[in-house]
């Protein structure tokens, strides 16, 4: 990188368990590669193991997740253990998907600051992760 270069935002996108629908996934990928950030997707149904050592490889600023099959508590409460065992506990937490109001409180209790149900707008999101990552 050269002076005056900034270093791309690094974000993992996953789908967790057996979440097999992954058309908005796809859609919030593309937002977040046109607004400049360099994306990794998993692809379908991944393990949190998966996630969080994808993560740690690939060195990532941001782990958004994207479930639409209501596994999602279960699943983050899996993960959390992982990324902190993995040292990504400074990385901003998102995830986005079918998710109920009464689950948002229990999501960010876990770690996940940014919270996103279907129908958030793109723009909401890429201005979230440019507002949280230093």
């Amino acid at each position: 990188m050269s002076a005056g270069q900034e270093r791309r935002i690094r974000i993992v996108v996953a789908k967790p368990g057996l979440d097999g629908h992954d058309v908005g996934a796809k859609v919030v990928v593309r937002a977040l590669m046109d607004a400049g950030f360099e994306v990794i997707y998993t692809g379908l149904r991944q393990p949190p193991e998966a996630v969080a050592r994808i993560a740690l490889e690939e060195d990532v600023d941001v782990i958004a997740l994207s479930s639409m099959a209501g596994s999602h508590l279960p699943f983050c409460q899996r993960l959390k253990p992982l990324l902190e065992e993995a040292g990504l506990s400074d990385k901003l937490w998102i995830i986005g998907g079918n998710l109920p109001r009464q689950d948002h409180d229990a999501l960010r209790a876990l770690g996940f600051k940014g919270v996103f149900p279907t129908g958030s707008k793109l723009g909401d999101i890429v201005g979230f992760i440019r507002e949280n990552v230093t």
